[in-house]
This record gives C-alpha cells, structure tokens and sequence, in this order.
C-alpha cells in the first residue's frame, strides 16, 4: 500500500437553492474543490421524499463532497453547521485516506 495521507471529508445534505450559499462558503474557507451531485430519495424525521415530486425544484436535495485538510475544513464546517440552524440538511465529517495528496 502506498504512504498514508489523511484528510477529512465533509459531506454536505442540502436543499438545491441553499447551493450557492454553501459554495461560497467553501470558496471562502479556502476550499480548492468539491463535487455536487443530486439526492435522489430519501427518509427522515417521519418525512419520505424523492426528487422531481414537487411542482417547483425548490424542494430538491443535493449533495456536496469535499475532502481537504482539517485546518481548511473545520472553519468550514463551523460556518456550514451554523447555516443550517435555518434550513433542511445533513452535515457530517469523516477521516479518509487518500491516495493522491497533491489533488487536495
């Protein structure tokens, strides 16, 4: 196996229109990259959704994944935490290792 490199990665649930809001604290925090990807379905608090159910896409979910080093992502995750006191979504962080640590 090659030399270990961890990093953290930040995952991010979140309704599509809050989007842009939460890049631009990425960008911000001085996070270099981050891939969006659309939440198809999904369960919680006794609510079952899926995408393309409502009239509008105000109501879609998103996924938003970056990986990066702790002293980049904690401020972001701080500022994402408290974003979401007012909106629908999910935040959590985990360790990861990474096999190219130039690319993050």
């Amino acid at each position: 196996m090659t030399e270990d490199h961890k990093k953290l990665r930040l995952e991010l649930i979140i309704e599509s229109p809050a989007l842009r809001r939460a890049e631009d604290v990425l960008l911000d925090c001085g996070v270099t990259g981050w891939t969006v990807i659309p939440a198809m379905a999904g369960f919680g608090g006794k609510t079952r959704w899926s995408r393309g159910t409502d009239i509008s896409e105000s109501t879609d979910m998103v996924v938003v994944i970056c990986i990066g080093d702790a002293e980049v992502l904690e401020p972001a995750l701080e500022r994402l935490h408290k974003m979401l006191d007012r909106r629908i979504g999910v935040l959590n962080v985990s360790e990861v290792r990474v096999l190219r640590p130039g690319l993050f």
